[in-house]
């Protein structure tokens, strides 16, 4: 193969930030590595909480994400997306298959991890979250404790529709704040 025979492959890399946490919604980023394109869009909290989160709406609204990608990235027939493995972008992988672009299912590391973790993170100062968020592991329990502390008010960026929140952690919240 000659030098003018080769062919460089697009890759868009997709990850998400937000599925785990406690509070707000779930932000969705892509990564362009040709160009460095970075574009982060949110699924709002209201769809982690009743009704929405028990149809699954957010998968609905995540392949709304996905067809702004294949809009503002621009993608052609040899374009690679290598897809986050979690949940909450499976019906993305679905979608970019359907429309014929070739996915792979992959654990997403370094940079984009980052762009996403910290478009994340701003989307919780900007609600006024106050937990260090790179606390790894003790994340969900400095979450939990900042909700605790006005859980009336605060309840209401909550993702209200884990079975965990209305069968556990509600009743142990509204008891703290007695």
């Amino acid at each position: 193969m000659t030098l003018d025979n080769f062919v460089f492959n697009k890759e868009i890399i997709i990850d998400d930030s937000g599925w785990g946490d406690l509070v707000l919604g779930v932000v969705i980023g892509a990564l362009e590595l040709t160009n460095r394109k970075y574009l982060a869009r949110r699924i709002p909290v209201a769809y982690f909480q009743t009704p929405l989160f028990e149809k699954k709406k957010y998968l609905e609204y995540s392949v709304k994400i996905a067809k702004e990608i294949i809009d503002v990235m621009k993608p052609d027939k040899n374009t690679v997306f290598k897809v986050c493995s979690g949940y909450v972008l499976s019906s993305i992988r679905d979608y970019l298959q359907n429309q014929g672009f070739t996915v792979k299912k992959v654990e997403v590391t370094g940079d984009l991890q980052d762009f996403v973790e910290r478009s994340f993170a701003s989307w919780c100062k900007e609600e006024g979250v106050i937990v260090d968020l790179r606390s790894g592991s003790q994340r969900f329990w400095a979450l939990l404790d900042w909700v605790s502390k006005k859980p009336e008010l605060r309840e209401l960026i909550v993702k209200t529709g884990w079975k965990s929140w209305k069968q556990k952690w509600r009743k142990k919240v509204f008891q703290t704040d007695s």
